[in-house]
């Protein structure tokens, strides 16, 4: 089984799956937003989690408007969001780790991601 982070996607095919134009992808490249692994011939390979941030990326600025500087600033969010909510889960004690998932069960988030902390507080 291939993880997460491991290179196996071609430019072409992540803007196939993203609904984007390889010179999109090239763009982001450019603007600092993914960063894909360079084959020694220099062909770009993506990892399924980078796929994931691409489409998050393509969400964010074709359906929601948000331009590039916006987009940086919100995945920098998102990834502090996800250290601090790893954190937590190493130091909270059962009782209050349960507290914490009950918590972000009952609340409706309009934007946050909760069920990517969720599965960060119950590993």
């Amino acid at each position: 089984m291939i993880d997460k982070d491991t290179r196996v996607y071609m430019i072409s095919i992540v803007a196939r799956i993203a609904g984007v134009h390889p010179q999109t992808l090239r763009f982001y490249e450019n603007e600092g937003l993914i960063k894909p692994s360079r084959t020694e011939g220099r062909t770009r390979l993506y990892s399924e989690r980078d796929l994931i941030k691409v489409k998050r990326i393509v969400s964010l600025t074709r359906e929601r408007g948000v331009n590039v500087a916006g987009t940086h600033l919100i995945l920098k969010l998102e990834d502090d969001l996800e250290r601090l909510f790893t954190t937590l889960a190493e130091q909270l004690d059962d009782t209050a780790r349960k507290l914490l998932i009950s918590l972000l069960k009952e609340m409706k988030f309009e934007e946050l991601d909760a069920e990517k902390l969720l599965s960060i507080l119950e590993r």
